[in-house]
């Protein structure tokens, strides 16, 4: 079988919200969708029901809808198992080994009943996105702890994560207050100020990523998603029909289209380039030294998908100064002296040691390296492959548009891409995935 062709659903079965009843839909799923996303911290999925027929017993002893039986109120636990179809897919798609990785239905929408027939839409999501909505966060996270360590304890004992695949070392400690707030608001909010650690010696960049995949949960920097081994076969575009037996079949690019090239515009209002940063002492009032950033220091040090870097234009005809010299956007940021260190007087501008961490190293930098990382935006659909995750790398090949050229790799759009977001589709006329690709510059290694 190839990797286009429809899939079967193993199990299917929503269990009610008290526990008492069940129902295996698993013959009325016409689509199901399956989300993964490196800025989301949760997976989710989306099934269309078809439903003909009685299939929950009720109160009375009498066969009734599956909406209004179980009745479907939002709450329910799915056990979902699809077989696969080819060797991309052999495990298929799976979340119904154990209790913990059920799927739990977030939202009904789109209700239609006519002429006996009744067809909705399930909205799900993850176990961990529910208790993320009924846990806060209020304890203090001492000053001397690495961000990784913090995330490891907020996962574990707040979230009560499923499973936690992947958490990059930091090389930076902070210390706040969780201030009773949601797991996933405090864990995206430390990746902005995340370092990653490569040695004691290195100096490494900000800037990490905090999501969630059929692994488990991520804490991952960019620069090491960057640096990750490339899933191992190339895919690549064509036009024409699939041939079922093409040993390649299962690596053909079946759609693809140009999302995103440059945005020069958006990035200099975001001061991605180059900024001015100043930061308040809360307590003192007083200003720190004004802190310019200027990309070009930072920008050999990152791990790059691309074989060029950006060259910007000059200011104008008379100077040597690009747009990446001088700051186009200034912050104004507020420290969190009073609120951790003991020493409430000193805003540790003078004295690094009485600094909880140093934004001057993460703030801008990693504002940079989330814009950078947007540079070029590929949508592509291709054979169903559920080895591919979210952060995941892939090598793909796009023609040339030069008519001499049209056999060989485009050297600009072509080369390696990292997965920012991921859609497995299956439905009545087979299955596919939709992947939206990212990378931080041009050219093919």
């Amino acid at each position: 079988m190839a990797a286009i062709d429809k899939s079967l659903y193993e199990k299917f079965i929503i269990e009610s919200a008290d526990g008492k009843r069940t129902a295996d839909i698993s013959q009325g799923i016409v689509a199901f969708t399956y989300f993964e996303n490196i800025f989301s911290p949760t997976i989710t999925a989306r099934a269309i029901v078809v439903n003909t027929s009685g299939t929950v017993k009720g109160d009375d002893g009498k066969n009734k809808s599956l909406y209004n039986g179980l009745p479907l109120r939002g709450g329910e636990r799915v056990q979902i198992k699809i077989s696969g179809n080819s060797k991309n897919n052999r495990k298929g798609l799976d979340f119904s080994k154990r209790p913990a990785e059920y799927f739990y239905v977030s939202s009904i929408t789109n209700v239609l009943v006519d002429s006996g027939r009744e067809i909705f839409t399930l909205n799900l999501t993850s176990r961990e996105a529910l208790t993320n909505e009924t846990i806060r966060v209020g304890k203090k996270f001492p000053t001397s702890q690495k961000i990784s360590d913090s995330v490891k304890d907020i996962l574990k004992n707040y979230l009560k994560a499923n499973k936690i695949n992947d958490i990059d070392e930091t090389q930076n400690p902070y210390g706040f207050i969780g201030n009773m707030k949601k797991p996933f608001t405090i864990l995206t909010w430390l990746a902005s100020k995340s370092i990653a650690y490569n040695g004691p010696k290195e100096d490494s960049s900000a800037g990490f990523v905090f999501f969630q995949t059929i692994d488990g949960m991520n804490f991952k920097s960019i620069d090491n998603l960057i640096d990750q081994k490339p899933f191992k076969e190339n895919y690549f575009y064509s036009p024409g029909v699939v041939d079922k037996n093409d040993p390649k079949k299962d690596y053909k690019i079946l759609e693809y289209g140009i999302d995103r090239n440059q945005d020069l515009m958006g990035k200099l209002e975001r001061g991605a380039y180059s900024s001015i940063r100043y930061y308040i002492n809360p307590v003192t009032f007083g200003l720190s030294p004004d802190v310019v950033f200027n990309s070009s220091k930072y920008i050999n040090k990152t791990s790059n998908l691309g074989k060029d870097k950006i060259s910007l234009p000059k200011i104008n005809d008379k100077s040597e100064d690009t747009l990446g010299d001088l700051p186009s956007r200034i912050f104004v940021s507020m420290l969190d002296i009073g609120t951790i260190e003991k020493d409430a007087t000193d805003d540790g501008w003078n004295d690094p040691a009485k600094r909880n961490a140093d934004p001057s190293k993460f703030h801008a930098q990693s504002m940079m390296r989330y814009n950078q990382l947007m540079t070029q935006v590929v949508d592509i659909t291709i054979p169903l492959n559920v080895k591919l995750k979210a952060g995941s790398v892939i090598r793909c090949e796009f023609p040339s548009l030069e008519d001499s050229k049209r056999k060989e790799p485009d050297q600009q759009t072509s080369g390696l891409y990292m997965i920012k977001e991921l859609a497995h589709f299956y439905d009545t006329n087979g299955s596919y995935t939709k992947l939206k690709l990212i990378r931080d510059s041009f050219g093919r290694k």
